[in-house]
């Protein structure tokens, strides 16, 4: 037992000098960390617990860092020739991102459909005049360094991928496919026999007042909503059509549909393990059916490691694809309104405007955000899907070729079976990022909702990816689509095998020229692995990833009205608000299941400097960053939903025998 003087502080970590990025080469052996061990166990307090959750991070993080630039090419013999040596160099840290030209990739370093560059950084692309672009140029090669690629080599690399017809197929996508039609299985299509019982339980027919929980079932359902529908349905449907073609959209509803059970499933296991603490305020989430779950399993360790994991994925996912990219994709599109944004001035004024209207809602709580975006919700959406629905309507003669089109590429064999399988992995990356069906974040949401029914809860939930991917993106994508474009797969990369040397032909920054290169490694070869979806009036901005911008484009054009433009840019700008309130209070949850309730505020802060951060970083790095996480979320959770779901089926079962026998009755 420790003494009162010697009381245990945990894990007491020191660093050395930190080395610049080309110091990281050195041998994982050097002594980057040291450690200094005290005599109490470890996790014994809240201050034992932060430093230990903190140092674990942060040495985990130094160390990936290591590997990731040891392992890149340090000389001109290693390095890829750059496709677009001829041309001149990106004058902004945002032209840096057009180079790569696989717009919507997962953030794998592994897959052909994204890629890891080592030529693109935005300090080479950085050639401002003013030190304050070449200030944002430094933070983001840092964010790249430091962030991106230790968490890519740690949660990617690891698992590895399988080769299917020359493609890789990252075993994230199968692991959220596979789920996904396990549970609708398992489940005996919840998602379609309950679907009308969810639109009245969301309407309120039954709610009860006196049920615990802080938040009604629609409150519960439009914060949940606030995540998800964000700019995954406006930037992310436009990109994965710009680099899977239109039948990328396919994939994203299918999974959609699928999703929607495992939304089900998450949710309902979220009100199954919630807590009520002291001042009636409730906790739940993955983090707490994954370790109190997998501990009725008698699998105690697994849970609390699962649990563990899943908390660190989910705060550092709520600062990437709920804050930064949020922010990021939302100011592309408004620099058009406000060119005081413009790159290489001030984009930071908006980072900043957004993280003071977001501190004022957060600090809140959930009952706070739920207010908001009950509000939020419905209007951007009546907004945003009435404005798609003008220009579906007056287009309507179109309607049937643009479904055509995109049934017809979802399945078209012209590239080979690789380019179909591209098509598809594009399309459920996209549709994970927009729904978030099977990564737990929306059972954080759920687990506050008023009800002595978990499963009316989840059933409420399986809206989410009905609403969020089969309708608003649906309409996302056959606004781009019929906005007019042609799709022409690269038959030659479609069916070019990994590790083959071939000469072969890639798109520069504009996306209207084109260049060669030799394919040295598949890591680093700047490609468009499945084709180009091209256009005149927002070709070049699917190159650049400006996902926002190409849907700006479709709505203003000659189908569209040139005042749409002004609601675009309301719904962006809610979109990435909604969604950024919604996040903090994810991983606010997380936070403080790792370090207790008291250091709520260190995260709030957090999480706010990343909303600045996200009006520097380039967009290239935002999407790679935030695919990487809230993907990788769905490692821990589905591995628990799997295990789990015997006790979600008789709760079910339970819940329909009752209804049956009239024990459940809606409001008089």
């Amino acid at each position: 037992v420790p003494s009162r003087r010697r009381r245990s502080d945990g894990l007491r970590l020191g660093l050395h000098s930190l080395p610049s990025p080309t110091d990281l080469t050195m041998p994982h052996r050097s002594p980057l960390v040291s450690f200094r061990f005290a005599t109490a166990p470890l996790g014994t307090s809240r201050r034992g617990r932060m430093a230990m959750g903190i140092g674990s991070l942060m040495l985990a993080m130094l160390l990936a860092a290591g590997s990731v630039a040891q392992d890149e090419p340090t000389s001109s013999d290693s390095a890829p020739p750059a496709a677009t040596a001829t041309e001149p160099a990106p004058s902004t840290p945002g032209d840096a991102a057009a180079a790569d030209s696989s717009a919507a990739d997962s953030g794998t370093p592994e897959t052909p459909t994204a890629e890891a560059s080592a030529t693109d950084t935005p300090a080479t692309a950085a050639a401002a005049a003013t030190p304050a672009a070449d200030w944002y140029a430094q933070v983001d090669s840092a964010f790249k360094v430091y962030l991106l690629d230790p968490l890519n080599y740690v949660l990617f690399n690891s698992f590895g991928s399988e080769y299917l017809f020359g493609r890789k197929i990252p075993f994230v996508v199968a692991w959220l496919l596979v789920a996904a039609c396990f549970l609708t299985l398992r489940m005996s299509f919840v998602n379609l026999r309950y679907f009308w019982h969810a639109i009245r339980l969301t309407k309120g027919d039954y709610d009860d007042k006196n049920d615990v929980g802080e938040v009604s079932h629609f409150q519960a359902l439009a914060s949940a909503l606030s995540a998800t529908v964000g700019l995954g349905n406006i930037a992310g449907v436009a990109l994965a059509v710009g680099a899977g073609g239109p039948g990328a959209i396919f994939w994203m509803v299918l999974i959609g549909l699928l999703g929607m059970t495992s939304k089900f499933t998450e949710c309902t296991l979220g009100q199954l393990y919630r807590k009520v603490n002291h001042d009636g305020t409730i906790t739940g989430g993955a983090m707490h059916y994954l370790r109190d779950g997998l501990k009725e399993k008698g699998l105690g360790a697994l849970g609390s490691f699962l649990a563990i994991l899943f908390s660190i994925l989910c705060i550092l996912a709520s600062f990437g694809g709920g804050n930064s990219y949020q922010v990021g994709q939302s100011l592309d599109v408004i620099r058009e309104a406000a060119p005081i944004l413009q790159e290489g001035q001030h984009p930071v004024i908006y980072g900043l405007i957004m993280a003071f209207l977001a501190g004022l809602v957060i600090i809140g709580g959930i009952k706070s955000i739920g207010r908001v975006a009950s509000i939020i919700v419905p209007f951007m959406c009546v907004a945003y899907v009435g404005m798609a629905l003008y220009i579906l309507i007056t287009n309507a003669a179109e309607v049937p070729q643009a479904f055509a089109t995109i049934f017809t590429n979802a399945w078209s064999m012209k590239a080979g079976l690789g380019g179909l399988l591209g098509g598809m992995v594009l399309g459920i990356q996209r549709a994970v990022f927009s729904n978030q069906a099977g990564t737990g974040s929306a059972a954080i949401a759920h687990s506050a909702a008023k009800t002595d029914e978990p499963v009316s809860e989840g059933i409420v939930a399986l809206l989410e990816p009905f609403i969020d991917t089969v309708l608003v993106c649906t309409m996302t994508g056959l606004v781009v689509v019929i906005a007019g474009g042609t799709w022409t797969p690269n038959e030659q990369l479609a069916s070019l095998k990994i590790g083959q040397e071939t000469t072969i032909t890639v798109q520069n920054e504009t996306g209207a020229t084109s260049e060669v290169a030799q394919m040295v490694d598949s890591d680093y070869v700047h490609a468009q692995p499945l084709g180009t979806w091209e256009n005149e009036a927002y070709g070049p901005l699917v190159a650049q990833r400006a996902g926002s911008s190409v849907t700006m484009a479709a709505v203003t054009g000659p189908k569209g009205l040139p005042f749409f433009r002004y609601i675009l840019y309301g719904a962006v700008v809610l979109f990435a608000f909604s969604t950024i309130i919604s996040w903090s209070y994810y991983g606010e949850r997380c936070w403080t299941s790792l370090f207790g309730q008291g250091s709520s505020m260190v995260y709030k802060i957090l999480f706010l400097v990343f909303t600045v951060l996200g009006s520097i970083v380039t967009k290239g790095n935002i999407l790679d960053f935030s695919d990487t996480l809230i993907l990788g979320m769905s490692f821990p959770n589905l591995l628990g939903l799997y295990i789990l779901s015997g006790r979600v089926k008789r709760e079910l079962d339970t819940y329909g025998d009752k209804l049956k026998r009239g024990e459940i009755k809606p409001n008089a």
